[in-house]
Order: C-alpha cells, then structure tokens, then sequence
C-alpha cells in the first residue's frame, strides 16, 4: 500500500481510563471484527487481562478505514496503563507516528496521564487528546480539558468521547488520518524492521512483530537479525487481527509480523533490526535501551523435580516480556530456583500467575527487594541483588540505595495523610501544585525498597481510592542500610535476611522473631531464635522444648532413681542441643515471606 495512505497509532492513558472499551468501538466503526465475534476487551486475549480487567501486553492489529473515497490502513497499539508496564508503552511508542492520550472526564488527568504523554512527546509523536466518558453523571470536559492544556502542554484541542456509547469514534479515526503523519520509508530500499515484540509457537517456533522501517519483506527471502547475527529464511508475512493473516508481503510503513521457523528462543532481542542477508541496510535501528530490573524474588518450585520445566517456561516468557530476568540461585531451606528480576510487585504477581496459568507451573516467590549499591572498604562498587549476597558490615564503607520520582495525584481533602505516608516512608518532598482547587498533584523523592511492598495499598487506602500513583528511577542515593539477619539454632537462616534502615530494624527484628516463634514446632530442647545486626544481638525469642515425663513408670521408690532419670534426661537434651538440627517448615517461610508491615 501506497506509505502515504498508512497510520501508525496507540492509545495510551492511565489505568481505567477507557483505551480498551476506545479500541473496541474502533475495531466496531471499522468492520475489522466481526458483530457476532464481538465482546468486551476483545483484543485482551489473556484470560488473566480479562479477569483483572487491565491491559498486560500491548497489542497490534490492523484495521482498514474509508474516507472521502480513498482507503487507509490503520495500525492499531493498544498499551497498558499501569506503571509496572510502562516498558510495552515506550516500545509500542516505537512503531508509532501518534499516539491517541485518552483522559477520564470526571477523574481528570492522573499520574500514568503525565507519565504517558512525556513519553510520546519525547519519542516526538504527534499527540491527539480525547476526553472519554463524557455521558457519565460526574464529567466535567470542560474542566479536563482545561487541566489537559495546562498540566500536559498539548497544542491540539482535545475530542470528546464516549467509547461506551460510541459518541464521537468516527471523529477519533477521521483526526488521526488528518493529524498524523505517514510513516516515512522507501519499499524499494533494502529491508529494515525493527522488532518490538514477539511469541513463541510450538509447531513453527518464534513469531517476529515488526514495523517495516524501509524495503519490502517477502517469503522465501533470507534475512538476518543485526545483533545476534542470526541467518533464516522467511516462511510466511502477515499482519495481525484477531488472529495472525498471511498475506504475499510487507512493504515499509506497514506492521506485521515474520515466521523464520527459528527455534532457539535465545538469538532472538526485542529491538533488534531485521534485514536482507544479500542486500543488508546500512545501520541498525537504535532499538530500545537496555531495560533495569527494579525489583528482585526468588521464584522456586514447590515440587523440587520441576525445575527444568520452570526454566524452559522462563525462557518462553522473556520472548514477550523483555523486561524479565531471570538467573539460577539456590536456597538450603527452599532448594533450587531463580532469582527474577522485573519492574514492580504487580510485575512480578502477573508473572507468577502466567506460569501457573499457561505453564502448570506451582511456584513460590519469596518476598521482594531492590538492587543495591555496596562500596566496599578496598573502593569496589558491588552491585547486590540478594540480602544473601550482602558483604558484612566490617568490609562496608558506603551502601547506595535506589530512589525514584514519584508523582501522587490526588483530591485535596487527602493531601495531609498522604504527605504523612510519604514523609514515614523516608520520602523527600520536592513540590505541591494544583490542577483545580480540589485536585492536587505531590511530588516525592522516595527510596524504592519503601515502595515495593504495601506503599500502593496504603495510597489507596488513605484516600479511599481517588488518588494516583507513578514513578520514574532517578539513581542511586547513599542511605544508612544495614543487614538484618535471622539465626535458629545459631545458624544464620539466609532465605529469611533483609536489608533495611537502621532506624526500622529493631521494630522489623522483633516482628520476625515473634512470628518464628509461632510457627517453628517445640522440639525436645530449647530453640532460640534470634535477629542480628553486625555482631548484634538485637531481638531474641526462644521456642521452649516439650518435657518428656520420664518419671512416669516410677511409683514412689528411692529418691536417688528419680534424680539419677532426671540427670540422664538433662544431659541428653544438652547434647541434642549442641549436635540437633532444627528444620523449619515450609509454612513458616510462606507464612514470613507474606508478612505485613510491622509498622
């Protein structure tokens, strides 16, 4: 198709705000699916999107469009909304010249809105802003429209929209064929595609989604990936609807996708560039930066002889989820696993849910922590991922911790609990503007490893709902960390460590031994289990033994038998307690790995 006569769009706005209920009403008003195949959310194909009722995976799909007589193609990115998955947002930008910024007429702009319509603006896409649920009782567009102009800086009037009831979609089409540009790109020139997403079929291996930079791609052709230097012929060109169409080629401007028939999930990289092997283009596409896991778990089988099977379903998700990392590490108490980094704690549940869902996977993710930065007393920079690889206190001259930006939108009325929450966080207050005279945004300096656990929950439980929340990495800050570590039976128990701040440790330390105490079962001799800082004793808790009554079969006698069974007795449980091991129940590290906040 002629380039001039092709879209390139997504819909990007904060979560719940209506991209998804927007895509069905386009793919309605274009005839590209079918009225009796037609459903809520029909292009979250995820069985887990659809029960949550958010985007997780952006997606492609092609629909065609008539105007004044001629014909258009239009590329269709629907994007999540949530900030764990800003990474599929900044990759869809990619394969983009617009972007559609959807926002709620009686929410206003959020936090995902500003984050959003920075991340357009500086990928330089031509912005639309369309303010949707204008029918509901509370909207106010005229309001939103005036917060649109002045917080996000957007030239362009915004359109108002019901993707509900279908008012204005046809307005949404026509603007986006006026407004953004074509795709620039010769068909002629040799082929470059950039890659910017991908999945994995068992019968015909890697599927490659692309967006045709320049040339043309056909099957038959041998074409090579850039960077991992891999060499295949292509089997089949398509472009994506609710299921994969073949058609004979791609020409540039279009996106679609390629099957090589490549099997080895490894030599394939989101973001690396796809080109003839006899007429290559000069210069890769600059692709994606490299992206920084923030959170890290273990993730371990709960039947240990399932470990190959964990790892090969690993590997199948990182060919859609690049932001995944996933290494081997080993626990005494939990036995063999990984270490998985991602972007946040909801990251990190949707993967677990994935693997057992699509997997039969049945897993344990062991409590969450962030990166940090260790100086060692000699001047190295460590980068530890693990509280059990933290170095000891002696060998330490400086620990970095990382912090991040974040944005807090929020009603007035609760302003004050939640500057109180990001002030006991450890937060940095930076800046308090407002949007209207009821609707605020706050501006945070927060360490990341405060934000990890329950920060989210709280937000939304202090303010009842309303208030939302985004952040952005801002780099690595000196911080007064220290190394909590928790001893049974004076062996150091590595799966239970944590680094935490100094000033929350005893209150941390206490909870965790009282609730070891709990759980651990009384053995014949006394269990101590004790939290310790350096060489530092600072919480102590004991599981007392069971007494066996050994005087049970004496009825009255001498005194001297008695005592002698009693001596015996002492003496035994003082050598269990010096050579006895204790083992810890598995329901134990569950039940520790969920705890709550000792605040």
């Amino acid at each position: 198709m002629d380039p001039t006569h092709i879209r390139n769009f997504c819909l990007i706005a904060h979560i719940d705000h209506g991209k998804s209920t927007l895509a069905d009403r386009l793919l309605e008003v274009t005839g590209t699916v079918p009225r009796r195949q037609m459903r809520d959310q029909v292009m979250d194909v995820m069985e887990l999107e659809r029960e949550r009722g958010i985007t997780i995976k952006a997606k492609a799909i092609r629909m065609v469009y008539r105007l004044a007589g001629e014909t258009y193609q239009m590329n269709l990115i629907d994007t999540p909304g949530h900030v764990d998955f800003t990474y599929e947002v900044s990759r869809a930008l990619a394969a983009c010249e617009g972007a559609v910024l959807i926002v709620d007429a009686s929410q206003g702009v959020e936090a995902q809105t500003l984050a959003n319509a920075a991340l357009a603006q500086e990928a330089q896409l031509r912005v639309i802003p369309v303010i949707n649920k204008i029918d509901l009782p509370a909207a106010d567009p005229t309001g939103v429209a005036r917060q649109a102009r002045d917080t996000l800086e957007l030239t362009d009037p915004p359109l108002l929209v019901s993707a509900k009831e279908g008012t204005g979609v046809e307005t949404v089409l026509k603007t986006v064929i006026e407004r953004v540009p074509p795709p620039t790109g010769d068909p002629e020139a040799p082929l470059a595609g950039l890659i910017f997403d991908s999945w994995y079929d068992a019968y015909r291996g890697v599927f490659l989604t692309i967006k045709v930079l320049s040339g043309t791609a056909r099957p038959g052709m041998r074409v090579r990936l850039m960077r991992s230097e891999l060499s295949a012929q292509v089997e089949e060109v398509g472009f994506l609807q609710l299921k994969p169409v073949k058609v004979e080629q791609l020409t540039a401007g279009e996106v679609g996708y390629l099957v090589t028939g490549v099997k080895d999930i490894h030599r394939v990289r989101i973001g690396d560039t796809v080109t003839e092997e006899d007429r290559p283009t000069s210069h890769p596409h600059p692709g994606y930066r490299e992206l920084t896991p923030m959170v890290y778990a273990g993730l371990y089988p709960m039947n240990s002889g399932a470990y190959e099977a964990l790892q090969q379903a690993l590997e199948k998700l990182h060919l859609t989820d690049v932001a995944l990392v996933a290494v081997p590490e080993s626990s005494g108490a939990l036995g063999f696993g990984f270490r998985v980094g991602g972007l946040g704690l909801l990251h990190l549940e949707i993967l677990k849910e994935r693997l057992e869902r699509e997997f039969g996977q049945q897993v344990l993710v062991t409590a969450p922590n962030v990166v940090y930065r260790v100086i060692t007393s000699q001047g190295k920079t460590m980068t530890v991922e693990s509280p059990a690889m933290f170095p000891t206190q002696g060998g330490v001259r400086e620990i970095q911790e990382p912090f991040v930006a974040a944005t807090v939108v929020t009603p007035s009325e609760f302003v004050g609990p939640l500057m109180q929450l990001c002030h006991d966080r450890r937060g940095i207050f930076q800046d308090m503007r407002y949007l209207t005279p009821v609707r605020v945004i706050l501006r945070y300096h927060l360490p990341l490893g405060e934000i990890v656990s329950d920060f989210y929950d709280q937000l939304k439980s202090l303010s009842r709902g309303y208030a939302s929340f985004d952040y952005e990495f801002l780099g690595y800050r000196p911080s007064d960390l220290v190394k909590l570590e928790v001893l049974v039976q004076n062996q150091v128990i590595e799966a239970l460590c944590s680094v935490i701040h100094r000033e929350r440790a005893y209150a941390q330390a206490r909870w965790l031994v009282e609730r070891l105490r709990e759980l651990i079962p009384r053995q014949l001799f006394e269990v101590p289990i004790q939290a310790r800082v350096g060489s530092r004793i600072i919480a102590r808790e004991t599981v007392r033994a069971i007494k066996k009554d050994v005087l049970a079969k004496c009825y009255g006698g001498d005194i001297t038998r008695k005592r002698k069974l009693l001596e015996k007795q002492k003496e035994g449980k003082k050598r269990m307690k010096q050579f006895g091991q204790v083992e810890i129940p598995q329901e134990a590290f569950l039940a520790v790995l969920k705890r709550e906040d000792p605040r």
